[in-house]
This record gives structure tokens, sequence and C-alpha cells, in this order.
């Protein structure tokens, strides 16, 4: 029971708050903490102070404390600070053998700890021991070379001891580990402290080797440069531009070097290198070259050499272009522009030669249209520009040659190329070139060139050859028959401009037949062979029934003087109109109407005219319905079609219709006349005062006549004549229509308002 009881806890009693409201001074938890900071709770009082007075009482002093030390580095001892601070407390007490000891132990312990090798060697220097000083530092260098705070302690020690020679020696020993560019300078500064020119620029040259930088030429070349060595600068920059050679070129050395001649007055120097590094430095890494050079032209040179230094940047920005996208031929054609008006031949051509070599990779005409306007400015730019006549014919038959003739071909080239023989005086060369042509790829520009080449040589032979050529090609091409057919009659044969006519009108396939038919017409007009011209309308009109040529017919009978010339032109008028009442195209049939009206109101008479004048149709509206591709309904379209008074009689609904109109017209001229004026004073009367029976359908109109069809086929075709009393006709109608509608629509109100009222009375 004992140990059950003493087992449990007890467990204190919580005294009961009685007051739970709050307090009237509130404490913070900032205020705590600034009390505890103003009272110092937190802060131990410093141990006393202990004076020693005899030496046993400081040999005790250090055994204590050095046993306390040492058992810290017995207790770990891979902490480095301890032995730091072992070592600095026998420092302290001029004990340096003891703390070198320390240092040595420390070392033992980790020989790679930078600080434990620097606070060991400044314990030396202080101490005055600089043969020690020296063997550290060798020793730290030795193992750690890659530590630049060694070197710079130990070049420093020894320049402050004046030891110049063993400071050089440390300076060499380190070089030979090629350090990074603050130790080499760190050199060159010693070096100039001491006013060793050559030997710092002994220095400089390993350090661009060892650094081969841009900014570390520009530093060698600046260092000749303040010392006065003014050719050595130059030269050294010179050696810089073909280190870096054209690969690893930079905007930066140009740019100093240029800066460095116009310092130099040396102007022409720095213009040339200006254009030298705008050759081949990329344009988007030569903007501050861009800049400089503009600013120096501004500055010392010229309007032509403003002008240079932008053409200049605008070649950049086209060889750019040009090495994102070779195929673009429009930035190939600008860039020749611009090398053209500023830039010897072979410049220029080398640039062509670069143009032309990006041939189009799909052998396709639509790719190669471009392209071949290359290789066409390229020949009249040897030929006008250069005047070299060998190398503009070696240009046109390399491009002949890249052509694929099997596939396409481009006539241009070969009549330029013709030409440009020609104006050599080469005639031989310009036949054989076509000619070649011809046999690898005829076409018609092709054809027509060479026979415009011999027509201009006068060589009519040679061109009815080609003519013959031409049309065993293409026999269906109406022109060349016409061409030939003219080329025949301007010498003078006009049997065989004739014969060629009709080897013309006789093909089965032709491009043009309506143009060839005319030019033969005209001929045999012009030769007055008014026989030849009526067979020939004859035979044209027995292959088509078109209008104009029925047309044109009867102004020719009109045209020829004689005394039944108008009966002749009256008579194919009547034979046209007859024959094209099976024609569909009825707008053609009313241009022959019309035509014919005018010839009767020039020659004919008030009869004749009247006479056409009733053959004239009438235009009408009609609807049709429309249906889309997929067969759904579209809806209804309005069109206008012509109702010719012959065709007319032949279609009884026609009549029926316009029956149906005349009677519609009198009954609206009879409600005209019946319906009475409306009083004013009646309209601002309410309706519900209106007691007047509706009216009677007795009084409605009478039904139409017995022989006008309820739904006839073309109930929704509406007759609009062009005269103007039917237009007044059907607006009155119209306005009578819609008063009935407005009646009837009023008398539909009052019946449902009867009743209304008759179901309300039947609820109640």
């Amino acid at each position: 029971m004992a140990s059950t009881a003493a087992g449990k806890q007890r467990i204190p009693k919580v005294a009961k708050v009685k007051n739970k409201a709050p307090a009237e001074v509130q404490i913070t938890a900032e205020q705590l903490l600034r009390e505890a900071k103003e009272r110092e709770l937190e802060l131990l009082p410093p141990p006393p102070k202990q004076k020693i007075t005899d030496e046993e009482e400081l040999n005790d002093y250090k055994l204590r404390k050095r046993k306390g030390f040492e058992d810290n580095i017995r207790k770990n001892r891979t902490v480095i600070s301890n032995w730091i601070k072992y070592a600095q407390w026998e420092e302290s007490l001029k004990e340096i053998q003891r703390a070198r000891s320390i240092y040595e132990r420390a070392l033992d312990v980790d020989h790679r700890n930078i600080t434990l090798w620097l606070k060991y060697a400044e314990m030396e220097m202080k101490s005055r021991q600089v043969n020690h000083a020296r063997n550290i530092w060798d020793r730290a260098i030795t193992i750690l070379p890659r530590v630049n705070q060694f070197w710079y302690k130990y070049t420093y020690m020894e320049e402050m001891l004046e030891n110049v020679a063993g400071c050089r020696q440390v300076f060499e020993r380190w070089m030979e580990w090629e350090p990074d560019e603050q130790a080499w300078h760190s050199y060159i500064n010693f070096e100039l402290r001491y006013k060793e020119v050559d030997k710092a620029r002994t220095i400089y040259e390993r350090f661009v080797i060892v650094h081969p930088e841009v900014k570390n030429w520009i530093k060698y070349a600046r260092f000749e440069e303040k010392h006065g060595y003014i050719a050595h600068s130059r030269k050294v920059y010179e050696r810089s531009v073909e280190f870096f050679g054209e690969e690893y070129v930079d905007e930066n050395l140009f740019v100093a070097f240029a800066r460095f001649e116009e310092i130099q007055k040396e102007f022409e120097r720095v213009r040339v290198i200006y254009k030298y590094a705008l050759d081949r430095i990329p344009k988007h890494q030569a903007q501050e070259l861009f800049k400089n050079y503009t600013m120096f032209e501004k500055k010392f040179g010229d309007r032509r050499g403003i002008e240079d230094v932008i053409v200049s940047k605008r070649r950049f920005q086209y060889e750019e272009e040009v090495k994102a996208n070779p195929h673009n031929y429009d930035a190939w054609f600008d860039y020749l522009r611009l090398v053209e008006s500023d830039a010897d031949p072979d410049t220029v051509r080398e640039v062509y030669e670069r143009a032309i070599a990006n041939i189009p990779p799909i052998q396709e005409k639509r790719h190669w249209r471009r392209y071949i306007y290359l290789w066409i400015n390229y020949a009249l730019y040897e030929e006008l520009e250069v005047k070299d006549p060998e190398r503009t014919r070696q240009v046109y038959q390399a491009c002949l040659d890249l052509i694929p003739h099997k596939k396409f071909t481009f006539a241009k080239m070969w009549l330029l190329y013709a030409q440009f023989e020609i104006r050599q005086k080469n005639l031989q060369g310009a036949r054989k070139a076509l000619g070649s042509a011809i046999g690898k790829c005829p076409k018609n520009k092709l054809l027509k060139g060479y026979i415009e080449l011999e027509l201009q040589l006068r060589e009519f032979d040679r061109c009815r050859k080609l003519y013959e050529k031409y049309l065993e090609f293409s026999p269906e091409n109406c022109t060349t028959w016409i061409k030939f057919a003219e080329l025949e009659i301007i010498l003078g044969d006009t049997d065989r401009a004739r014969a060629i006519f009709e080897l013309a009108i006789g093909q089965p396939r032709l491009d043009m037949p309506e143009v060839l038919w005319k030019s033969y017409i005209d001929f045999e007009i012009e030769q007055e062979e008014f026989g030849n011209t009526r067979h020939l309308y004859k035979r044209l009109l027995q292959r088509t029934q078109h209008v104009k040529v029925w047309i044109s017919y009867a102004k020719f009978e009109l045209s020829i003087d004689g005394p039944d010339r108008l009966q002749r032109c009256r008579q194919i008028f009547e034979e046209a109109n007859k024959g094209m009442r099976s024609c569909d195209e009825k707008e053609e049939r009313l241009m022959l109407l019309e035509s014919w009206k005018d010839f009767e109101k020039e020659f004919g008479s008030e009869g004749t005219v009247e006479r056409v004048r009733k053959l004239l149709p009438e235009k009408v509206k009609k609807r049709r319905k429309l249906t889309a591709e997929d067969g759904s309904d579209a809806g209804w379209e309005e069109y206008y079609d012509y109702i010719f008074p012959e065709d007319a009689a032949n279609q009884p609904n026609l009549k029926l219709l316009a029956m149906a109109k005349m009677w519609k017209r009198q009954q609206v001229d009879i409600e005209g006349e019946n319906v009475p004026e409306k009083d004013p004073s009646a309209e601002e009367e309410p309706m519900a005062e209106d007691t007047s029976p509706p009216p009677s359908s007795s009084e409605e109109p009478a039904a139409p006549p017995a022989n006008q069809p309820e739904n006839d086929s073309d109930r929704n075709t509406v007759i609009e004549t062009e005269q103007e009393n039917t237009k007044d006709d059907d607006a009155s109608s119209s306005e009578s229509e819609r008063e009935e509608e407005e009646g009837d629509g009023k008398k539909k109100k009052k019946k449902k308002g009867t009743e209304g009222k008759s179901s309300e009375e039947d609820k109640d």
C-alpha cells in the first residue's frame, strides 16, 4: 500500500480565479523583454582580475592554461581554432619556440589549412624571423601552389625586405603555374615599379600567350603606347588581328586599333581598319563598330565616306539575310544592286557567283522564275557595265546548260542570248541558238521571237518556213494563222493569204475561231471581193447563229453601195429573226430586234418601224425555286424574262393572264368611283359608339370569270409592262387592296368584341 501510495503523484490543486476580468494595466511581451534588457538580468558579472605577483604563481598559471589547451586539443584534434588559440597564447608570452612547435603539430593534423599557414608565417614575420618565414612560405607554395594568397604574401614580404631578385624569383616560380590574369598584372606592375620596361614587355608576351583574350592584347598594346613605343603598339595590334584570324574576331579589338590610329592622325589607316572589320564581323556583333565608324566619318570624313559607312551597314544586313536563307532571291537582288552601285567588278562577280550557286531544290518552273533573273542580270552586267562579250557569252551558255529543258524552259533566256549574238554581229550563232531551242523545247513565245527576228532582218522565206513549223507545232493557234496571212498580204500575195485563211478555217480545233473568221472577212472586204464576203458570211452562219454575226452581215450589206442594199439588209434581219425564234438566249434576240429597229429608224418608214416595234418583247418579272447543292430547298429567286408576241400567240396561259389583268383593272376603276369621301370628324369618335351593322357578303366584289384558273401554274407571274398607264393602274389597285384589308381587320375586331360580351353575359 505504501509503495502504491508512493508511486502515485499528488496533483496540486489549481486556485480558482474568482475575478476573470482583464487587468487595468496590460503588460505586453515587448515590455517584458525591454525590462529584462534594462535590468541586465542575463549578463554574467566579469570574472575577477587576477594579479600575478611572483614567478611561482606565473608558472602555476602557465601550467593550468597549457593543461586546459592540451585537454581541448586532446578532446578534438581536428578543430584548428584550438591549435591557433594555443599558439597565439604562447606567442603572447614570447614563447616562440613553443608556438612554433604547436603550429608544426597542427600542420601534421591538417597541412591543407590555409589559415594555419598564414598565422604561422605571420608569427614568424612579427618575430622578425625572416629565414623561418621564407621556409614556411616555401613549404606553403610547394604544398598548395594554387593558393594565390601565399604567393602574394611571399612576394610582398620579399619586396618589403627590398630583395628584388628574390621577389622576381618567386614571381617566376609563380608564373610557371600559369595563374590568373591578376597575378600576371602584379608581376608586370612589380617590374614597372623598378623601371624594367623590357622585362615587363617580356612578361606581356608570355601573358598574351597564356591568356589569349582580346582585352589582354589591347592592354599589351596600350602598355606600349603609354611608354611611347608607337611602332611596337601598332605591331601588337597587327599581331592580335593575325592571331585571332577571321573565326574569332572581336569588334572591340578593331575599335581599339582604330582609336589608336585616330590618335596618331592616321585617318586612312582608320578607314581601312573599319572596312576590314565590317567585311568580316557579323552584323549583330558589330553594332559598336558601326557606331564608331559613323562617328569617325562625321568627324574626319567627307560625304563619300559617310555614304560608304551606310553602304557597309546595308551590305552587312544583306549578308545576314542571305546567310539565314540562301534561297531568298529578293535579298540577293537587293544585295547585288547595292554592290553594283559601289564596288569593283571582281567583288560584283563574286557576289553573283555566290547567288547563282543557290539552285532551287525542286525542278518546278514556279520555283525557278525568280532564280533565272539572277542569270539575266549577271549577263547584262557583264555586257553593259564591264563590256566583256566573251564572259557574257559564257554566262548565257552556263545558264542554258543548267536549265532542265526536258521539264521546262525559259524562252526569255534563249531570246536574250540570240539578241546578244546579233549585237555582237554573230547572226549565225543567234540562228543556231534559236534553232537548238526550237529543237529542244518548242514554245509559242520562242517561235514568235524567232519570227520577229527574221522579219526585222527581212528574211521572208525563213519567216514562211518558221510559220510552217509554228503551225505544225500549234495548228489551233488562230493568231499564228492570222499573222501568217498578214505576212502574205504585206508581200502582195493575196492568193497565198486566201489559201492560208481557207486552211485555217478548215482546222477541226481553233482557240479563237471568231477572230479568225473576222480577219478573213475583213481581208475579203479590203480586197473588195463582196461575193466572197457574202459566201463567207453564209458559211459562217451555217456553223453558228450568233446574233453578232447576223448584225455584222447586215451592216456589211448596208455598207455596200447599191440600189438594193436596204432590201438586202432588211432581208437579212428578217432571216435572222426567223432563225433565232428557236434560240434560248432571249437577250440576243432582243439585241437583234433593237439593231433592226435602229436601222428602220434611220433608213425605213414609219410603217416598217411600227412593224419592228410590234415584234419587241414584253419584260416580265418571275420567280423560280432555288435548290442547294445537297438537294435542299434554298428559297425563291426573282428574275426578268422576255415574252415575244410571236411566242405569246402560241401560249394560251399568257392570254388568260392578260384577260385576268384587264378584269382586275376594271374592278379597281369601279371601286374608285363608288368609294365615298371620309368625314374627318367621324374618325375622331370612339369605336364603341359605332353601331352600324357590318357589311353583308353581298357587297363583296363579284367572282372572276369562269375561264380563269384558280390555281394556275403561272399565278406567281406578275406582268409588268413598260407603259406608264400600267404602272398607275397597279399602284391604284394596290391602294384599294390595302383599304379592303383594313376594313376586314376592323370587322374582325368588332366581331371579336361582340363575341366577348356575349360570353360574359352567359357566365352571369
